[in-house]
């Protein structure tokens, strides 16, 4: 780990809520906001949020699959998610959402309007900002423990229950 954890605190806990107790709690209920309120279908949520975690590397964020309803994405999903362009295992929605995902990580600036034209013609308006907003999250919070060290001794924080139906994730 990057930061100093004092003897036998859990580093998640520590650095999320005691040593920034103003940001950490804050930020620990946006990450289970995402979870427990989305209303995207698993698998483009999934094939978003797994996109993220191969970029970022995170340790966590790699090995964790979301949960609805007792349904998982299959193993396979990740190889799929990391070969998005050509795999037959997605749907538009899902291969846009991928795509959604890498771009705004690697290269926000290179969202043109024939990707926009792609993504509206199959997403709401407020499925994009539901898209956007759970990207932004994974990116920060995914990124944050990878670089402060803490996505190989990262757990679920303590925060609000999911929704009906939901299960809250890294």
């Amino acid at each position: 780990m990057r930061i100093d954890i004092p003897e036998g605190k859990d580093p998640i806990g520590y650095a999320w809520g005691e040593l920034v107790p103003g940001i950490g709690p804050a930020a620990a209920n946006f990450s289970l906001a995402v979870y427990a309120h989305t209303t995207l279908g698993l698998r483009e949520f999934e094939a978003a949020r797994l996109r993220v975690a191969q970029i970022n590397g995170c340790v966590f964020c790699l090995d964790w699959r979301t949960e609805r309803d007792g349904e998982k994405v299959e193993e396979e999903f990740a190889d799929a998610v990391a070969n998005w362009r050509t795999t037959p295992a997605f749907d538009d929605r899902t291969r846009l959402a991928a795509e959604y995902a890498e771009r705004y990580v690697l290269d926000h600036h290179g969202i043109d309007d024939e990707f926009w034209a792609r993504m509206t013609a199959h997403y709401s308006q407020a499925e994009i900002a539901e898209l956007s907003m759970c990207v932004g999250s994974w990116l920060a919070f995914g990124r944050l423990n990878r670089v402060l060290g803490l996505d190989t001794a990262c757990r679920l924080p303590a925060g609000p229950a999911p929704a009906p139906g939901r299960t809250a994730g890294p």
